[in-house]
């Protein structure tokens, strides 16, 4: 049947039957707020290219958690901003780095707030690279590999220390090759077993991570990602290293960034039955934060429809920084 007995519009005709038939909610128990931790004190300092976000000192974390939480926002993932750095980020797996300072703080005050730790070594070695590096020296410029294997036994050490600390998931971001599987180890002969890893499975080298460079002080030295981190033209490879990462262990899987993803979103979700998490990533947080303040467009609504798009794209969780926003938009609403 079709028109004129087939009439679309009888379901849109006002709000109530709009959402009686609303067939995708936003609730606030979908989000993960990111925050930057960095030593010192009396330090709340907003970053510049991602308005409304700050570096937090350990003395002025409560304030901010304290908010997160009467919003009802159940997770925080946490990056951390080290006092020194070096060439292998030991920074990153030191029992009292500051990660694990915060979690501590954080399980101090909150203890059913989840911890989420993102275990990478960028934030923490002075090349800004995700793992070990071998430089070498080759027409006047400094060259670099990223030593896979070398890299696993670091990226443990620093998972099991932030298990360590009390934190609830363990969030790897480096994009080695047999991450998830040498975590998991680690994680297990440590007595950790019953801590999920919430795995990076598809991040893109992507231009959408500029903002964040600035935020965690991480961008490299030398070179680029491209040789860990994935195409931003490929779809296919994004089944593999989820399916890779689906048989060493991982608990969640991600796709990274998410706004110009969506189609690696539904693939992932259409491919697996585990629970799927968008990482809505700095810069697309920035751009709308920008174009907002320029009263170009209606941020609520756009942020609104970008997150609607995430989750009925097939994501089960939504780390942005817009969290604590949506979290009070919904409030109203409701």
């Amino acid at each position: 049947m079709a028109f004129p007995i087939v009439r679309h519009r009888r379901l849109r005709q006002n709000a109530a039957i709009r959402g009686l038939v609303r067939e995708t909610v936003l609730t606030v128990d979908d989000f993960i707020q990111p925050i930057f931790i960095t030593y010192g004190s009396g330090i709340k300092n907003e970053i510049s290219s991602m308005p409304g976000v700050f570096h937090f000192s350990l003395d002025t974390l409560e304030e901010e958690l304290k908010e997160i939480v009467e919003l009802g926002i159940s997770a925080v993932l946490l990056f951390g901003i080290p006092s020194e750095k070096d060439s292998v980020g030991s920074s990153g797996f030191d029992e009292n780095g500051i990660v694990q300072e915060a979690t501590r703080v954080i399980k101090s005050l909150y203890p059913d707030l989840l911890v989420v730790a993102d275990t990478c070594l960028c934030e923490f070695t002075d090349h800004g690279h995700c793992g070990m590096v071998h430089t070498f020296e080759r027409d006047g410029h400094v060259h670099g590999d990223v030593l896979n294997d070398e890299s696993l036994e670091l990226l443990t050490r620093t998972a099991v220390s932030q298990a360590r600390a009390g934190a609830d998931i363990i969030a790897p971001s480096n994009m080695m090759d047999g991450f998830v599987y040498a975590i998991r180890k680690g994680l297990d002969e440590a007595g950790f077993s019953h801590v999920p890893i919430m795995s990076y499975s598809v991040k893109y080298a992507s231009a959408f991570y500029g903002p964040f460079r600035e935020a965690a002080d991480s961008a490299p030295q030398f070179g680029d990602r491209k040789t860990y981190q994935m195409d931003p033209a490929n779809v296919l490879e994004a089944i593999r290293e989820a399916e890779s990462d689906v048989q060493e262990g991982a608990d969640m899987l991600m796709v990274k960034p998410a706004l110009a993803f969506m189609d690696v979103i539904r693939l992932l979700r259409d491919q697996f039955d585990l629970p799927l998490v968008a990482y809505n990533v700095s810069g697309e947080y920035s751009m709308v934060k920008a174009a907002a303040q320029q009263g170009w467009i209606n941020e609520r609504a756009i942020v609104t429809e970008m997150l609607l798009g995430m989750k009925r794209a097939g994501a089960d969780i939504i780390i942005t920084y817009f969290a604590k926003d949506m979290a009070r938009w919904l409030r109203e609403r409701n």
